[in-house]
């Protein structure tokens, strides 16, 4: 990715932002699952920003299109 591929700075501070423990609180589990699955190789879970050694941040954006992704649909499961 280049830098003129990425978004002006405004777009990439629209919209909400949560911590590991939020965001485990939000999908119900707890947050060492979150942790892991940011640490398993190759990385599980949500896309994450990295802002320092023990400060992750994820995008509810990102979350919402990880979540519809793993989404299973019966009706069209059968």
């Amino acid at each position: 990715m280049t830098a003129d591929s990425l978004p002006d700075p405004p777009e990439l501070l629209d919209g909400e932002w949560y911590a590991t423990d939020e965001l485990a609180a939000r999908l119900g589990v707890d947050p060492s699952t979150v942790r892991r699955w940011r640490t398993a190789n190759p990385p599980q879970g949500p896309p994450f920003v990295r802002l320092s050694e023990r400060v992750v941040i994820y995008s509810a954006r990102d979350v919402e299109a990880w979540l519809r992704k793993r989404r299973t649909d019966p009706e069209s499961a059968a």
